[in-house]
């Protein structure tokens, strides 16, 4: 078995670490929240009508994690221009062939369970492999939907200038029934992506052993070094094109 050295890298640095746990707990919040809202439980107590605030709690924890998911994602967004090569916009850029080649690769390891070089695909990602940064644009773009039409539903209640900037998705949609159909499914895709993302961070620790759940805590993974310096080169030549 051929001995390879291994260097400690710094890939996702404290910002990017940042945004992952506030959108891990806002989405949590979110998710519990939105359940109580979509099929309210039947409270029974001996209390006065106006002194019970539970709905009205549940309401304000799920539209202030929607203020801390909306902005945390705009502050993403910020980073994704100024951040490093791990965290920037190109790093998710899906149309080139050799994200197409390590998607394919990625797939065979992650579904058939292959642990083997691929030919043409040499090197392993230092950051998101292909098929997660394909399903980060994904998950971007249901994100969005979400911020769209939940600002839209919170909107006939608020008197605030930011919900009322998506008063206009309600009727492109024909009415608050679609709009809260199109924000529960979505919300059940994010479910999916969370289990399925969990199971394939640990799988990816376990299989390449490079850090995989460690790094979002700390920011370093363990990368081969003939790797690393490969990388590097490869992100100079791109600097040097833009």
């Amino acid at each position: 078995m051929r001995d390879r050295n291994f260097k400690r890298v710094m890939v996702w640095e404290l910002p990017v670490r940042l945004f992952h746990w506030v959108n891990v707990l806002a989405i949590v919040a979110l998710t519990l929240t939105g359940f109580l809202i979509a099929n309210p439980p039947a409270l029974q107590s001996s209390a006065e009508a106006t002194n019970l605030h539970s709905f009205g709690i549940v309401r304000f924890i799920h539209f202030g994690a929607a203020y801390i998911f909306f902005f945390n994602m705009i502050l993403r967004i910020y980073w994704s221009f100024v951040g490093n090569q791990f965290a920037h916009w190109r790093a998710f850029w899906p149309f080139s062939k050799k994200m197409w080649n390590n998607f394919w690769h990625v797939l065979k390891i992650d579904i058939m369970l292959l642990n083997e070089e691929h030919p043409n695909v040499k090197d392993i990602s230092i950051g998101h492999n292909s098929v997660a940064s394909l399903s980060y644009v994904v998950l971007f773009l249901m994100a969005l939907i979400q911020v769209f039409t939940g600002f839209a539903l919170y909107a006939d209640t608020s008197g605030w200038w930011l919900p009322q900037l998506f008063t206009w998705v309600t009727p492109l949609f024909g009415g608050d029934f679609m709009v809260r159909t199109i924000h529960h499914i979505t919300m059940w895709i994010f479910i999916f992506f969370s289990l399925v993302h969990i199971y394939l961070v640990f799988y990816h620790d376990w299989l390449e052993g490079r850090g995989e759940v460690s790094s979002m805590f700390g920011g370093y993974k363990f990368v081969r070094s003939d790797r690393f310096i490969k990388h590097e080169k490869q992100a100079k030549k791109d600097k040097v094109k833009e």
